[in-house]
């Protein structure tokens, strides 16, 4: 796969994210946080599970279990602080708040393997942190425990896709890693739902068609495609493209809710766009060579 097939990928993941932030929001209406995560990574992984056996032959190298369990883990914590930073603030801040990753990931990468991003890199980050802000329209409710949740997640975030990355990279097994992630966030979370939420078959039905987009879609679909397209691509480089999710998450405001970008919204939209389009036409590195993760 190139590098633009990749980047494409991964702007088609972040459109699957932004559209199923609606059901994201929604979805808390019919079951508690955590039986939200994990129903919608339960559908996700059988949906996966089958797929693994076209790489049942594949030998993996040292390092490859605890590699794939710290990818597990820290996958399993991001999207469970996620969902539940949606209790307490509004679709728009969570957008914004979460897409923060993007300037994360390139500072996680440097501390944890040495990732020194290059100056357009720096740049592209801070250009597209600068254009989410604006398509949010700046964070005009008062900062509460919802918005830190978003926060917290972000930072989850971006140790996830650096260690994605390298796991990616030395192990490959794209759908192998995706199946284990979605399958362990559901068997750590649905216990939980079901001892602490309000995780019921009549539940599970009401919310059935939000489970069905993001199970699919928001989750299978996007964060399969990250796993198969951060083998090819870096990790800050893909926290970018990413971020485009706040983009699509207006589109489908707009359709689904009414909502209306404004005119600094769509200077912002456009700000977004303008910095994926620069960092993916570019043919230099957003990191140069780095040593190994060690496992």
């Amino acid at each position: 796969m190139s590098k633009v097939q990749a980047n494409c990928l991964l702007l088609l993941a972040a459109a699957f994210w932004g559209f199923g932030n609606v059901a994201q929001k929604t979805v808390l209406n019919h079951l508690d946080p955590l039986s939200a995560v994990g129903m919608r990574c339960l559908i996700a992984g059988l949906m996966a599970a089958p797929l693994t056996m076209l790489e049942w032959r594949r030998k993996f190298g040292p390092g490859y279990s605890m590699s794939l369990i710290k990818v597990c883990m820290l996958f399993s914590i991001s999207i469970a602080i996620q969902q539940v930073s949606y209790l307490g603030t509004s679709v728009t801040n969570a957008s914004f708040l979460v897409n923060t990753a993007t300037v994360m990931t390139p500072l996680v990468a440097w501390l944890l393997i040495g990732a020194r991003p290059t100056a357009i890199g720096g740049l592209v980050a801070a250009t597209t942190l600068v254009g989410v802000l604006l398509l949010s329209g700046g964070l005009t409710d008062s900062f509460n425990q919802g918005d830190l949740a978003a926060i917290l997640s972000a930072a989850c975030y971006a140790l996830w896709m650096v260690q994605l990355g390298h796991h990616m990279q030395t192990h490959g097994a794209p759908v192998t890693t995706a199946a284990a992630q979605f399958l362990a966030a559901a068997v750590i979370t649905l216990p939980l739902g079901a001892l602490q939420g309000n995780l019921s078959p009549a539940a599970i039905k009401d919310a059935g068609l939000e489970l069905a987009v993001l199970g699919i879609f928001s989750t299978a679909a996007a964060f399969g495609i990250q796993t198969i397209a951060q083998r090819f691509t870096s990790a800050s480089h893909a926290a970018v493209i990413v971020s485009a999710e706040s983009v699509f998450g207006a589109i489908g405001a707009a359709i689904f809710l009414g909502e209306r970008l404004s005119p600094v919204g769509a200077v912002g939209a456009a700000l977004v766009f303008g910095s994926i389009t620069l960092l993916s036409l570019s043919t230099n590195r957003t990191e140069i060579s780095k040593p190994a993760v060690a496992d």
